[in-house]
């Protein structure tokens, strides 16, 4: 069994900006098989407002930037997807 010192030594390397970034990961491997660009245009989208709605005390400024990206990207994405 790990033991708590363990655990938080290796989590200590982590941020918030991390954990978003995975979860966004997370979720287009997620939408692959749905094969719809709407879906992918909505999670572009989503995390491009969580970036920019994040505290800019718990990542560098990095992250919180590259929300606007995805956010132009995912609503390209959404216009760009036709019906």
């Amino acid at each position: 069994m790990l033991s708590p010192l363990a655990i938080d030594t290796f989590l200590l390397d982590y941020h918030l900006g991390h954990v978003i970034l995975l979860g966004f990961v997370v979720s287009l491997l997620g939408a692959v098989p749905l094969k719809s660009k709407k879906v992918f245009a909505s999670i572009f989208a989503g995390f491009g407002l969580i970036f920019l709605s994040s505290p800019y005390t718990t990542m560098p400024a990095t992250y919180v930037l590259a929300g606007i990206p995805l956010l132009l990207v995912g609503s390209l994405l959404w216009t760009m997807s036709g019906n």
